[in-house]
């Protein structure tokens, strides 16, 4: 439902304090009349922008966690859970996330349903929902830094599904070995680096690398997304002492058939929304922000607050390694490096395409164990 639809089923109380909350100047009494004074109020650019404006680092990582969801009811439960979750960084902790869902309420941004069935959850007015993310890009894309087009760039669009064929072709015709604790012989590692498009370097040992797929911890990061899809889409098998494709993997070898890429990124996005909840919207931002060149510093200047650290893993080294890499490796973004405004991105038309095509549920997102997590 929209907005006017909500107000017409709030009961005067909450009218009242969204009345209060945009100084309108009318019968309080009068249900009609706080509704009409409300409407206009909240219709006008400049007073819907100062509210939103206004809101608190902890209220848009919130209200972030809500516009990009497709579904349109929440329990309390989970908008405790959303509230507390965006309450870190500097400061953390002193927002009472009660406090956080009745300020939205009071700005009417947030209401109870109107049937028996739903008058204990909370639903957001879909009109709203744009609105939100108009006033957003607005308000980051006046932190961002343009650049011209660089005389070189990366970009990888396409190259990871060859890749991905690249890796069930070299099993089809080369058996790889499995050490005892179920990784990669160092040797069939090497050679499969070796073939792909993109190259990377064997994970050196010691350090920390977990949560963002299963063979994380032991190949580089595009190769483990790589490996992980396989995997998960049934084309290899792990036997004992030993990697081998399944049927499904042999008969795309044999076809010579190329992963769908929508599919490719739809699997990142299941895989990484673990350890960043918020993944989705990162990229729908970066999709809407970088239409044009633009500095990559002044990207996650405006972004970066919307993310919540994963162990080591800094709010900053995620936006740059877990975000952007992958987005570039995935083909969605180019980057380049300007002389003035140093690394630079853009989001490519098949990344446009790709991104506003597709929706991942918080329900989807693919458990990965933390085998090396420091846990006490």
């Amino acid at each position: 439902m929209n907005l006017a639809d909500m107000l017409c089923y709030a009961d005067i109380q909450q009218l009242s304090n969204i009345a209060h909350t945009y100084e309108c100047e009318c019968n309080g009494h009068s249900k009609n009349e706080l509704i009409q004074s409300i409407l206009s109020r909240v219709n006008r650019r400049e007073v819907f922008e100062r509210q939103v404006g206004d809101l608190s680092t902890e209220d848009i990582r919130f209200l972030n966690s809500l516009v990009f969801e497709r579904r349109d009811l929440f329990s309390l439960e989970e908008l405790l859970a959303r509230a507390q979750q965006s309450n870190f960084g500097e400061g953390a902790g002193t927002r009472n996330p009660r406090d956080m869902i009745s300020g939205f309420k009071h700005r009417g941004w947030l209401f109870n349903g109107y049937s028996q069935n739903t008058k204990y959850l909370f639903q957001l007015p879909q009109d709203l929902k744009k609105r939100f993310t108009d006033t957003l890009a607005r308000s980051f894309g006046r932190e961002l830094e343009y650049a011209d087009e660089p005389s070189v760039y990366r970009d990888e669009q396409r190259l990871i599904v060859d890749d991905v064929y690249h890796v069930l072709h070299y099993m089809y015709h080369q058996e790889v070995a499995l050490t005892s604790d179920g990784s990669i012989h160092k040797r069939h590692l090497q050679q499969l680096l070796d073939r792909l498009s993109v190259k990377e370097e064997p994970v050196p040992k010691g350090g920390w690398r977990f949560g963002y797929g299963r063979k994380f911890r032991d190949l580089p990061s595009r190769f483990s997304l790589i490996y992980d899809y396989c995997y998960y889409q049934d084309l290899l098998t792990e036997q004992p002492g030993r990697l081998a494709l399944t049927d499904k993997g042999e008969q795309t070898v044999l076809e010579g058939r190329r992963e769908d890429l929508a599919q490719v990124y739809r699997f990142w996005l299941k895989l990484y929304k673990g350890p960043i909840p918020n993944l989705q919207s990162l990229v729908f931002w970066i999709g809407k922000l970088a239409t044009d060149w633009v500095s990559a510093e002044s990207l996650g200047n405006a972004l970066v607050r919307l993310i919540r650290p994963f162990y080591y893993d800094t709010p900053e080294s995620i936006f740059d390694a877990r975000v952007l890499q992958m987005m570039m490796h995935l083909g969605l973004i180019r980057i380049g490096e300007d002389e003035r405004a140093g690394k630079t991105v853009i989001v490519t038309k098949m990344g446009e395409s790709v991104i506003a095509g597709t929706y991942v549920s918080d329900e989807e997102t693919i458990p990965v164990a933390f085998d090396n997590a420091p846990f006490p």
